[in-house]
């Protein structure tokens, strides 16, 4: 298959894919911090290439319950509007088949938004760490947990704020990364 993994700098889905023997690229603003095939950029400008896959992470900071509070403070409506647009534009672009990864949205975000089909926590796919993703899915399959940790932390929700923060917080972890290639590739 050509799979596309949108809005990934970190290059672990793209390569999860690439070691199952698929045809798969990154895309990000961002440079890749792994070496592989990626596209600095926007993504459509390559999104009507042909790819039979799209697993996307779009930007979540005006999307995501954790940053309700600042919408009203902040005066940030027409930054959710952009987010919610691109959120969308995503989901029904061409592709046939796609994922959309975000963790959970605020009611405004949800009001334009359809609603996801999927939760998955990071302890289903063998780290000891709970971060709640919601998967909105398109002619795929739901994940299937495949390795279950017992012992679980909120690291994640713990991290100190700092320069890292966003980033750390948005990086796939390697055990969904590989199950999405294992299941769905």
């Amino acid at each position: 298959m050509k799979v596309l993994v949108a809005c990934e700098m970190s290059g672990r889905v793209r390569d999860a894919f690439i070691a199952k023997g698929h045809d798969a690229i990154s895309c990000d603003l961002l440079p890749s911090e792994r070496p592989g095939p990626h596209y600095q950029g926007d993504v459509f400008d390559i999104i009507d290439n042909g790819f039979d896959m799209m697993i996307a992470f779009p930007p979540c900071t005006r999307l995501c319950n954790s940053g309700v509070r600042w919408l009203k403070e902040r005066e940030l409506w027409y930054d959710l509007g952009q987010a919610q647009s691109f959120f969308n534009e995503l989901l029904d672009c061409g592709i046939t088949k796609i994922c959309i990864e975000n963790p959970i949205q605020h009611k405004y975000a949800r009001e334009r938004i359809r609603k996801y089909d999927q939760t998955i926590q990071p302890w289903q796919f063998g780290h000891g760490e709970t971060k709640t993703t919601c998967l909105w899915l398109k002619n795929l399959p739901h994940l299937k947990p495949t390795n279950i940790v017992l012992g679980r932390d909120d690291r994640i929700h713990r991290m100190a704020p700092g320069p890292e923060r966003s980033i750390e917080r948005s990086r796939t972890y390697q055990g969904i990364a590989n199950a999405m290639a294992e299941q769905w590739g």
